[in-house]
């Protein structure tokens, strides 16, 4: 099986382009220049109406939402690595995280880095202050997800929702507060970063900061 990704450096489709790589799965990978809209041109469109990154080309069919896409790519895998099928004992907090990840912290970040949307340009502080409230209400969250020692977010593998999760984390790095200072997300981050993957997939998109620490 083969996919298409449309990708811009350390947008929401870093995610994906890490678990392609993860997968070994063969993936081409077109890279949308956000600076100059051309996830908002005609022929993008045509891929994703919405005019959002990422998009996922699969058996032919353009895909939308990074947190479907890993779901789909780790149903897909023929060994199944990432994947927490239905019947398992962990489905509902995989489903329960993956969508507070996609419904709560995601949107929470899209306020943070474009805060004149909500509201216009003259509330971005207010915007930006309560984006930053609901951020950090997450990040406790997490932290508190893993004091249980558990290794990952599910427990002692990897799964799709780690995928999610590190790479939400990543965007937290210029914030006052980053995610990593909260020392069990930090512990965490430190086992992500230390994938093979998560490097090459730095490398590829030409990223440089937070991978190193």
């Amino acid at each position: 099986m083969t996919y298409v990704l449309y990708y811009s450096p350390g947008t929401a489709s870093l995610a994906l382009h890490w678990m392609l790589i993860e997968l070994g799965a063969p993936f081409e990978a077109i890279k949308v220049d956000i600076e100059k809209d051309e996830q908002k041109s005609p022929d993008f469109l045509k891929i994703n109406p919405a005019g959002h990154l990422p998009a996922l080309v699969v058996d032919g069919k353009p895909h939308a939402e990074v947190a479907a896409m890993l779901m789909l790519l780790a149903e897909r895998d023929p060994e199944r690595r990432f994947d927490v099928p239905a019947g398992s004992p962990e489905r509902a907090d995989y489903l329960q995280r993956m969508f507070f990840l996609a419904n709560t912290v995601q949107p929470a970040f899209r306020a943070w880095f474009y805060p004149h949307e909500p509201a216009g340009p003259e509330y971005v502080a207010p915007v930006q202050a309560m984006a930053r409230a609901r951020l950090e209400a997450a990040f406790t969250r997490m932290d508190a997800n893993l004091s249980d020692g558990r290794t990952y977010m599910l427990g002692e593998r990897v799964t799709a929702l780690d995928f999610l999760a590190a790479m939400l984390i990543r965007w937290s790095r210029n914030m006052p507060k980053p995610a990593t200072d909260w020392p069990r997300l930090k512990a965490y981050a430190d086992r992500m970063r230390a994938m093979p993957s998560l490097r090459e997939v730095h490398a590829r998109e030409g990223l440089t900061d937070w991978i190193g620490g």
